[in-house]
């Protein structure tokens, strides 16, 4: 089960980040406001960010407006990154931050219960970010199972508070270092594990009402 909450292998920690030249010239280019460098970025780095806001809000609508925002919002403060961290790791600070915005709106306004996609608690299709669990399946009937449990782990994911669901997007879907979740969150890495434990024995309940 341990195995199974953590969904990924672990990974070496790294040290400090060097940017390619390619990335520099990407970044010098986008500070320039070159149109050009602007699409290559949302190329690179679209569905990564959709990923992670769609999985904060659980909603396809809401996490395509967020993420255009997030882009909009690095074109006008791109002059701020001073390549002291990955650009990736940040566009998902700003995506992150952007979400928790929306979340805090989101719980303002008056709604009908049904804002959760039913993407979040079904199989993943065409257009969906890619499912927490992978594997080699065989048969329909491990198909099935699989996809249960996918659905189920989606909803224990959902059911956290937007911080430590956002921990365990960063690193047991996005796989990020803990130095890196440290640059998006301002968490320092005790904080964040123990709080990434809680939220694992939070998801460990969950999925133990319904696999018992």
């Amino acid at each position: 089960m341990e195995a199974t909450l953590r969904f990924a292998r672990a990974r070496r920690e790294r040290g400090p980040y060097t940017m390619s030249l390619a990335e520099r010239l990407l970044i010098a280019r986008l500070k320039e406001r070159d149109g050009q460098a602007f699409d290559e970025i949302v190329q690179l780095y679209g569905d990564k960010v959709f990923s992670l806001v769609y999985r904060m809000l659980g909603n396809r609508h809401e996490a395509e407006d967020v993420a255009q925002e997030v882009f909009i919002t690095v074109f006008k403060t791109v002059d701020g990154f001073r390549g002291e961290a990955k650009f990736s790791t940040w566009l998902l600070r700003i995506a992150a931050n952007q979400s928790k915005n929306r979340i805090k709106y989101l719980s303002r306004r008056p709604t009908d219960g049904g804002e959760i996609d039913d993407a979040l608690q079904a199989p993943a299709t065409a257009g969906t970010p890619a499912p927490v669990l992978q594997g080699h399946i065989d048969g329909p009937d491990v198909l099935m199972e699989a996809a249960e449990l996918e659905a189920l782990m989606q909803r224990a994911i959902a059911a956290l508070d937007e911080e430590h669901r956002l921990l365990v997007i960063l690193r047991d879907v996005e796989e990020l270092s803990y130095q890196e979740i440290g640059e998006i969150t301002g968490l320092p890495e005790g904080t964040i594990k123990s709080r990434l434990h809680r939220a694992r024995m939070a998801i460990k309940e969950e999925l133990d009402k319904h696999t018992r």
